[in-house]
């Protein structure tokens, strides 16, 4: 009797919320150590340069990304003109191009006796060119690589806005006679705010984050302090310590995301209102312009890196030949498979848990698990780290053997990291399924679990087949958490790519940084058609 009365429903999902939550939770808890030696050097020393170069970062991608992403997504909204069917999902392939691996191919281009060397060199004959070839690196070269791999957050949800919300507002403007600059300040990007400060807001979460590019670069970030503090100086109280630092940033935009989702629902279009209209055929140097300016965002976002990339990988074949492909490919697939396999499994489970039980405190808790894709992946590493190092010392087990520096491990911090992807996606697919057919399969004589496998699985299919491949594209590019705790000799194509760059060996790592942009393009033009789809 007591079994019958136990809501098994409510304890797993109850338990996987737990799960998720505790590493988040260790972050807070971490800032309240024992302040170590090395920890008070840096308050007296490099902290104020660690933030401001991460604010600097933050100020330069957040105006080039909304520069890009804004006016990639007003041309194709509004406008007709030549490539148009092409760039308007062409231009989302940038997110297949990992910053960090944008990089390399920056550096590589501007060197000294570099590509941009070469070029010059075959076309005009010898000279010497390197005096007048510019260095892109440092702290304007972090920037540039990170927003042309993160403008994509800002043109999908933009474009997306303005279709749904802003198709007759150029006929709007008209009528109260504007000009069409006037339009678009005053009604055009008024009504798009909300999209454009949630993809904003994503952008600088994805920014405060970066490692690979900054490292790369050797510009001293927040995020590349907390990882010296663990690698280089084994100081797990002061990596705690920047992390609580670096997490009040990102939990403040974090915020500002959700507070603009919440907003967003007063730009909806009234109902019935919403009419798709012709889009504004342009003509001669408008045209042009149009066409221009999205021709150079795809080529420098997309075509660039990837030219360098096989340019070097045909140039030195023997670093192809040398790539251990099938090791790393395996390894690179075997953590997405399982990481995505863990990841739909307890999305489901919470997400039914939540629709059969309806407690207010559930939903506020699985609400707050998901916040771990709005924490960088190093913070989610050290707190881990931190985690098995309490319960080891707790429980007087040695957790860190089986926990760190395991396959294990990894999947379990990327299922903190991405959990959100999955237990939002098969959330707003519940909200299309009608709780009167949950009602009817009861009728039928169907308990809880077979409602869930007969009806709610196979009606979430397609919803699960997206997720799967997000989740997916995400885990070939992360870098921090997979640097910090793989087993040892265990590379995949991020890891791979970022040890042959750190030493200089940027030749080397085009074979896989190629094949991870490949891998991730592929994955992308599957979904692109259902995210950018006039239809969608």
């Amino acid at each position: 009797m007591i079994l019958k009365k136990i809501n098994f429903w409510y304890i797993n999902s109850f338990l996987v919320s737990v799960l998720v939550a505790l590493p988040i939770i260790t972050v807070f808890l971490g800032f309240f150590e024992s302040t170590s030696d090395y920890f008070s050097l840096l308050k007296n020393t490099f902290l104020l340069k660690y933030i401001f170069n991460s604010i600097s970062l933050l100020i330069g991608v957040l105006l080039l990304t909304f520069i890009f992403g804004v006016g990639a997504a007003y041309c194709v909204s509004f406008y007709n003109f030549p490539g148009i069917n092409f760039f308007k999902w062409a231009l989302i392939l940038s997110f297949a191009v990992p910053a960090y691996i944008y990089a390399y191919s920056l550096t590589a281009f501007f060197e000294n006796y570099g590509t941009l060397f070469s070029i010059l060199t075959y076309f005009f004959g010898s000279y010497e060119y390197n005096a007048f070839i510019p260095k892109v690196d440092g702290l304007f070269g972090s920037i540039l690589s990170i927003s042309f791999s993160l403008f994509g957050y800002v043109y999908v949800l933009t474009r997306a806005s303005f279709y749904y919300q802003s198709q007759n507002l150029i006929d709007a403007g008209k009528n109260l006679g504007l000009s069409s600059r006037k339009t678009f300040l005053k009604i055009i990007l008024p009504s798009a705010r909300p999209a454009i400060v949630v993809g904003l807001s994503l952008v600088a979460m994805e920014t405060l984050s970066d490692f690979g590019t900054v490292s790369f670069f050797s510009i001293s970030t927040l995020t590349t302090a907390i990882y010296n503090a663990w690698i280089a100086f084994d100081d797990l109280a002061s990596a705690n310590q920047l992390s609580f630092i670096l997490l009040l940033f990102i939990l403040f935009l974090f915020f500002l995301e959700n507070f603009s989702r919440k907003k967003a629902k007063y730009h909806s279009p009234s109902r019935g209102g919403f009419v798709s209209r012709p889009k504004i055929k342009l003509k001669g140097l408008k045209s042009f312009y149009a066409t221009g300016f999205c021709a150079v965002l795809f080529f420098f976002s997309f075509i660039f890196p990837v030219s360098q990339m096989i340019y070097w990988t045909f140039k030195f074949p023997k670093y192809l030949q040398d790539l251990d492909f099938l090791t790393i490919g395996f390894n690179t697939l075997l953590l997405v498979f399982l990481s995505c396999s863990l990841m739909i499994i307890f999305a489901f489970i919470a997400n039914y848990g939540n629709r059969v039980t309806k407690s207010k405190f559930l939903e506020v808790l699985t609400t707050f698990s998901v916040s771990g894709y709005a924490i960088p992946g190093v913070i989610l590493a050290v707190a881990f780290i931190t985690l098995i190092s309490y319960l080891d010392n707790l429980l007087s087990i040695n957790f860190k053997t089986m926990f760190i520096g395991s396959v294990f491990g990894l999947v379990i911090v990327y299922f903190v990291r991405f959990f959100a992807l999955s237990a939002n996606g098969i959330k707003s697919g519940y909200l299309k399924i009608n709780k009167s057919m949950d009602e009817s399969a009861y009728l039928l004589g169907y308990s809880k679990f077979k409602t869930f496998t007969k009806v709610h699985i196979p009606y979430l299919r397609n919803s699960v087949f997206l997720i799967s491949i997000l989740i997916a594209i995400e885990i070939i590019k992360e870098l921090p958490i997979t640097l910090i705790l793989r087993p040892f000799n265990f590379e995949t194509f991020a890891t791979t790519a970022y040890i042959y760059a750190s030493q200089d060996l940027l030749e080397a790592a085009a074979a896989p940084s190629l094949f991870l942009i490949l891998i991730a393009s592929v994955f992308i033009l599957f979904i692109s058609k259902y995210i950018l789809s006039d239809n969608q």
